[in-house]
C-alpha cells in the first residue's frame, strides 16, 4: 500500500503529495506475522478534482492489491478538507521579498493543519517556508541552519511592513 502511495504520488509530479504517515500493525513483533494493519493515506494537491481522482484511483488500486495478497481492505475515510488557496497578493509580497534578498523561491502547496489555513478563511494570509535539512519537517530530526531560518525571517520582516502600509481590506499588488 506504501508502495501504491509513492507510485501514484510520483504520476502526478511535484504539485501532489501522498503520505502513509501512521502504521499501526498488530501483533507488534519484529518475528510475528501482524494479523491485522492500520494505516493513515492522506492525499494533497492543490486542485481539488485531482485529490478526487486521486482518491477514486486509490480505493480502486488498493482494492487490487489486498486481492493479489488475499488479504482483505477496509477503507474509512476519517476526513476531507479542501486545499485552502492564500491571497495571491500576499503570496507576491513573500516572493517580491524573496527577491529583492536574492533567495530562491518556489509556490508550495502546504498541507490543511496549518495555523495559517483557518486564518485564510477570515483575512489575507500567505505564508513563508524554510529550507529544512534533506526536505524533512514535522519530524523530531527536523533541522535547519542559523542561516536559513534568518532568510525566512527577513522574507517575513521585509514583506510585512509593505502589507502593513496599504489600506485594510484585501491585499493588493
Amino acid at each position: 500500500m506504501i508502495e501504491l502511495v509513492d507510485r501514484m504520488m510520483r504520476a502526478r509530479g511535484e504539485q501532489g503529495r501522498g503520505t502513509v504517515g501512521q502504521l499501526v500493525a498488530s501483533p507488534n513483533s519484529r518475528n510475528v506475522i501482524s494479523g491485522e494493519v492500520r494505516f493513515s493515506v492522506e492525499f494533497r494537491h492543490p486542485e481539488e478534482a485531482e485529490v478526487d481522482r486521486m482518491d477514486a484511483a486509490f480505493v480502486d488500486e488498493a482494492q487490487g492489491v489486498a486481492r493479489e495478497c488475499g488479504a482483505e481492505l477496509e477503507l474509512t475515510r476519517l476526513f476531507r478538507i479542501p486545499a485552502q488557496r492564500f491571497d495571491p497578493s500576499c503570496v507576491a509580497l513573500g516572493r517580491e521579498a524573496a527577491a529583492r534578498l536574492g533567495y530562491p523561491a518556489r509556490e508550495i502547496v502546504s498541507g490543511s493543519g496549518h495555523d495559517a489555513v483557518y486564518v485564510a478563511r477570515h483575512v489575507p494570509t500567505a505564508m513563508i517556508f524554510t529550507l529544512c535539512k534533506d526536505g524533512l519537517s514535522h519530524n523530531e530530526a527536523e533541522s535547519m541552519l542559523p542561516e536559513e531560518a534568518e532568510a525566512g525571517g527577513q522574507v517575513l520582516f521585509e514583506a510585512v511592513p509593505v502589507r502593513a502600509n496599504r489600506s485594510v481590506g484585501k491585499c493588493q499588488s
